[in-house]
């Protein structure tokens, strides 16, 4: 070692997310060329992998000062951060390397893991547990009694979508999130008030694992065989392999009678125009005929009847609006 080299001092940061001892490569070169490895987190998840692998890691909290100490003299100290990242001897390295007084050794940031895509959907698990298991009005809720909320939770998301606000789709589509996972959370107990018992029970990976599934079986121009070059095609693929996954004897079945008006109606022409069948509309008086007949053109013409009347509604609010306005100012 060169006693005049001030060494290298290397934070290891790794991804809770990620399961320990899963590091990369160049982490595992730094921490067995290491000639001292810290850790202040005597608990860190890390800790018993690296021992396993033979290193020997002291459980010490250096200020900046210690760590190029440590580093004098042409060695490499490691320190695995802890959750916080170490800000107090990041810090004080800044403050030291700011002073010119002394001469540095090399600093490095080595990320030993990183987050996958979807990572931080293991947070929202973790947290919906949390929650689940020490809030008051969470522990009680029920699949029946959170329907209302999911409902909620929607139209917000497609009003978002309409106003093409784009921070408040983000916002919006994660409170549908959490309803996925609060449902998901609720089912993993199975409890008899939502008309379950521990032998129906699921979990959210349940829920993955299934939908997972069945995008891979109604998209086999991706990932089999057959092909698919237009988006009629697509839908041709998708629409087969639905039928014979159901087992269907209606056009009717699996339509939600719950469903908005406009889209109900819509959605029942779809499946008829779909299916090829020949069902003239019922005739009869009075304004929900005359609905069923626009929905019915709309569809046919490709337009979302809901989102159309939603659209002139909106219209129509803003003409209130501006009104109130004249009458304000006497206009």
């Amino acid at each position: 070692m060169n006693a005049t080299d001030p060494g290298r001092i290397v934070l290891l940061t790794t991804s809770h997310r990620v399961a320990p001892g899963l590091l990369s490569w160049p982490a595992w070169q730094a921490l067995h060329a290491a000639d001292r490895v810290l850790c202040a987190d005597g608990a860190h998840p890390q800790l018993p992998y690296l021992r396993e692998a033979g290193l020997t890691v002291d459980e010490a909290a250096p200020t900046a000062e210690e760590a190029v100490d440590a580093a004098a003299g042409g060695r490499t100290l490691v320190v695995v951060a802890t959750g916080e990242g170490e800000p107090r001897l990041t810090d004080g390295l800044a403050r030291l390397a700011g002073s010119g007084r002394i001469r540095m050794p090399d600093l490095e940031l080595l990320p030993a893991s990183y987050d996958l895509p979807g990572a931080r959907l293991l947070d929202l698990v973790q947290v919906m547990d949390r929650i689940r298991a020490e809030c008051p009005w969470s522990s009680q809720q029920t699949h029946k009694g959170l329907a209302k909320y999911g409902l909620e939770e929607m139209y917000e998301l497609v009003e978002a979508i309409e106003e093409g606000d784009r921070d408040e789709l983000r916002e919006e589509l994660g409170d549908v999130l959490l309803q996925v996972v609060f449902h998901a959370r609720i089912a993993e107990e199975g409890r008899p008030e939502d008309g379950g018992d521990s032998s129906g029970a699921f979990s959210i990976d349940d829920v993955a694992g299934g939908i997972v599934a069945k995008l891979v079986r109604r998209h086999p121009h991706v990932f089999g065989d057959e092909t698919a070059e237009t988006p009629e095609e697509v839908k041709a693929h998708w629409l087969r392999t639905k039928a014979e996954e159901k087992q269907r004897t209606s056009v009717t079945e699996g339509v939600p009678v719950g469903q908005p008006g406009l889209a109900l109606a819509a959605k029942l022409s779809s499946r008829v125009r779909t299916a090829g069948l020949d069902v003239p509309l019922p005739r009869g008086e009075g304004v929900g005929y005359r609905l069923l007949a626009v929905a019915a053109e709309a569809e046919a013409e490709g337009v979302d009847p809901e989102a159309a009347l939603r659209a002139a509604a909106r219209a129509y609010r803003d003409a209130i609006r501006a009104t109130e306005e004249s009458a304000r100012r006497g206009e």
